[in-house]
This record gives C-alpha cells, sequence and structure tokens, in this order.
C-alpha cells in the first residue's frame, strides 16, 4: 500500500502541515515578490540590492536571500521541494534574527526576533514533516507501507 500524501480519513497532522505550508509560502512568496519583483509596494531586485548592501551584506548573500524567498515561497505553496525550500527559508531567518533581529530584543515592534523566530519555526515544521497534503512532492514521493 502506498501513502499519497491525500488528507483523506482527517490525518490532522498532514492538514496542519499542508496550512504551515501554505500560509509559509505565502508570506515568501509576498516578500520575494517584492524584493525581487518590485510587487505589493517592494523595491524590486535594483533596490533591495542597494539597501541591504548599504546595511552591509554581500552582494551575493542578497541576491541568494531574495531569490530564496522567492523561489521558496512558490516552491512551498506548490508543495514543489517542500522540505528544501523549507531548509531555505528557516536559513534566510536564522541569519535574519542574528545579522539584524537579535540586538533589537525579542518584541516585533522593536524590529526585535519574535517574527522570524515564528517564521523560521514553521519552516523547521515542514522540514521535518513534509508538505503535508495536497503538496506536488506528493506525487513523486511515494513511501510504501511496512
Amino acid at each position: 500500500m502506498e501513502n499519497s500524501g491525500c488528507c483523506v480519513g482527517g490525518n490532522a497532522g498532514k492538514i496542519s502541515l499542508t496550512v504551515v505550508r501554505l500560509v509559509l509560502g505565502f508570506i515568501f512568496f509576498m516578500h520575494g515578490g517584492q524584493k525581487v519583483m518590485g510587487w505589493f509596494g517592494g523595491h524590486g531586485l535594483a533596490g533591495t540590492v542597494q539597501m541591504m548592501t548599504g546595511m552591509g551584506l554581500p552582494a551575493a548573500v542578497v541576491y541568494l536571500v531574495a531569490f530564496g524567498e522567492f523561489l521558496g515561497g512558490i516552491g512551498l505553496i506548490f508543495g514543489i521541494l517542500s522540505r528544501l525550500a523549507a531548509a531555505d527559508i528557516a536559513i534566510i531567518m536564522t541569519g535574519a534574527i542574528v545579522t539584524i533581529h537579535f540586538k533589537n530584543g525579542f518584541f516585533m515592534e522593536n524590529h526585535g526576533l519574535e517574527y522570524p523566530l515564528a517564521l523560521a519555526a514553521m519552516a523547521i515544521s515542514v522540514v521535518l514533516g513534509g508538505g503535508g497534503c495536497c503538496a506536488l512532492d506528493n506525487l513523486f514521493c511515494k513511501k510504501k507501507a511496512a
């Protein structure tokens, strides 16, 4: 018997991973869209590179972050390479915490680590548990029942 990843039968674990994957994917699609494409009031790639290199980040890192957020968000929304996309997001958020947010304390209103920590935790959940239901990964990564 194969496990297709479907949420038939009320498998709450798979459903909860799906919710986390979709919400996290949407958040990073939106943020990545701002950084890469200039959508949703963003600065676009040139503006993002200028702003973030001005904060001391190397240009190569800025490109990796911008495209990692954008493509990682798309991957999570569709459930394509879910664990890899989530690992990318977790690394980006850890970097953001270490380089920017940690020095500002915990709370979000002071640009502290509260929000990126929550996003990193969501990403780690997907890394550990997979994409849940309705992920395209399930079409290619079928597990055989023991």
